[in-house]
């Protein structure tokens, strides 16, 4: 389908008749994960295009806020951001800035329970949803394995 800017992204639904809808959810699999499920190389323009524009006003289910910018889904509610969907962002970049970013929020939003949730709300942390999530903890820790792997120096910084 367009991303409105002459290039293509995937669609989130197509209904067989032509139909079309983009968004995305904060679950895996989604169209930000999809390289996480090696269903998509991570530097495909196609899917950088897709998971970009996931992370834009043009998703009904991004949200940014004082605590955080992240995607949620239509299960929890609007304003709800899925941890979930912060460490899928930064598996996916190579930028240092970016990761470090979202693993300052993911610090700064578990809500003085050392977990990850199943999402919090985007201005207020101590608002959210299943105080333990074992799916987002074990994502989590995958986010540090891979952080590890790809840029150590960013577990060794204050944040």
């Amino acid at each position: 389908m367009s991303d409105g800017q002459g290039g293509t992204v995937w669609a989130y639904e197509a209904d067989g008749f032509g139909n079309t809808i983009f968004m995305d959810d904060a679950n895996v699999p989604s169209l930000c994960g999809l390289a996480l499920l090696g269903a998509a190389d991570r530097n495909d323009p196609l899917f950088r295009r897709s998971a970009d524009l996931a992370w834009s006003p043009r998703n009904p289910f991004f949200f940014k806020g004082k605590a955080a910018k992240g995607i949620g889904g239509p299960h929890v509610g609007m304003n709800q951001i899925w941890p979930m969907s912060i460490m899928v962002h930064a598996r996916n970049s190579d930028d240092d800035a970016v990761v470090r970013q979202c693993l300052r929020w993911l610090k700064q939003t578990h809500a003085g329970t050392g977990f990850m949730h199943e999402s919090f709300d985007k201005d207020d942390p101590a608002t959210f949803t299943r105080t333990w999530f074992a799916w987002a903890n074990g994502l989590f820790g995958e986010l540090i394995l891979d952080t590890l792997r790809r840029k150590p120096a960013l577990l060794a910084a204050r944040f």
